[in-house]
């Protein structure tokens, strides 16, 4: 049986899929940059390499670029039959957040050339991930016990990166997800003093919110050696948590999956029992 390609293999999402497909007894090529299959976004001459024999792929894209639509060219040349992308929450919206590095443009041309490819595809649109906070953006703030950000008492509706990867899965090897466009969230959604609380009482630990104004973020950033404009861009990152844009709920894991989705305060103790903070 052809095997199904992951692309961003060693991500956040993309290694719980490899995780998730062959727990299923799936043939898995996982491909990045420095994976098992060498698979570079900014070098096409890397990609045939990848896609041949595959019959399904996971594309988790290049922020900020537009390669997905020659990429999608190619899989259709090498027989591949769906598609599976991870794209955002919020392309929808064109006031969801600053967009200073052509991330939505980016987004926006990927859904489109994967709806129009002519393939199986089914589209993932992941709120903030849950696993930011151990893993990602938020981790290494939450390690020193203090999270100092310009989010004010704006809530999230975190999904945990466990079940992106299992509707990515389902979608990746059965039928009835094509077409589908998943939205995906957690099942409550949180400020992050909630979010701190939630991982002080799991850790016992004390993390603290600590919210501050944009300008003192930026210059707290500008402080420890950070360019003044990527300074204001993580800024850019935050507004929309601020300003509450994605605390709805929704529907896609329980659409996908036929179960609800695991509260943080699971991803929280999951965590914790599996060492990914210290206590």
């Amino acid at each position: 049986m052809s095997e199904i390609l992951v692309t961003g293999a060693t991500g956040k999402s993309g290694r719980r899929v490899v995780t998730a497909l062959r727990a299923r007894g799936v043939a898995v090529r996982a491909a990045a940059r420095s994976a098992e299959h060498v698979f570079d976004w900014t070098d096409p001459s890397t990609w045939d390499h990848a896609l041949e024999g595959t019959r399904a792929v996971y594309i988790v894209q290049l922020d900020g670029t537009k390669l997905v639509r020659p990429f999608v060219a190619r899989a259709v040349r090498h027989g591949v039959r769906r598609l599976v992308l991870a794209s955002g929450r919020g392309i929808d919206n064109p006031l969801y957040a600053k967009d200073s590095g052509g991330v939505l443009d980016g987004l926006v041309d990927s859904e489109a050339a994967v709806r129009e490819s002519g393939l199986e595809w089914t589209i993932t649109r992941p709120g903030w991930f849950a696993q930011n906070f151990s893993e990602g953006f938020f981790a290494d703030a939450v390690r020193a016990g203090e999270l100092r950000l310009p989010a004010g008492d704006g809530a999230a509706s975190f999904v945990d990166a466990e079940d992106i990867a299992a509707v990515v899965a389902a979608a990746l090897t059965e039928d009835g997800h094509n077409g589908e466009v998943y939205e995906l969230s957690g099942p409550k959604a949180l400020t992050l003093r909630e979010a701190a609380d939630t991982i002080s009482r799991a850790t016992g630990r004390t993390v603290r919110y600590v919210p501050l104004t944009v300008d003192q973020y930026v210059a707290e950033l500008v402080a420890q050696g950070l360019p003044p404009a990527d300074a204001r861009a993580f800024a850019d990152v935050i507004e929309p948590l601020r300003e509450g844009r994605d605390e709805h709920l929704s529907d896609g894991v329980q659409r996908a999956l036929g179960r609800p989705p695991r509260s943080f305060a699971d991803f929280a103790a999951a965590t914790t029992a599996a060492g990914g903070w210290p206590r």
